[in-house]
């Protein structure tokens, strides 16, 4: 029997890794949203991005 992941509904439709698709750049303005700072959970880390007054983005753990 064979899988046919069309018409299954656990199935996710992701990109391949490092495709072009999923390498397409983010605007930090749509990450921000108007904020200055942003908290990043990333495994069990909360990172910032801040944005500064120059208009620098600095990541900080």
């Amino acid at each position: 029997m064979t899988h046919d992941s069309a018409n299954d509904p656990k199935a996710t439709q992701h990109p391949p890794l490092n495709s072009p698709e999923q390498l397409k750049p983010v605007a930090s303005a749509d990450l921000l949203q108007g904020r200055r700072e942003l908290q990043i959970l990333h495994g069990n880390e909360v990172y910032r991005l801040t944005l500064t007054r120059t208009g620098k983005l600095i990541l900080h753990k």
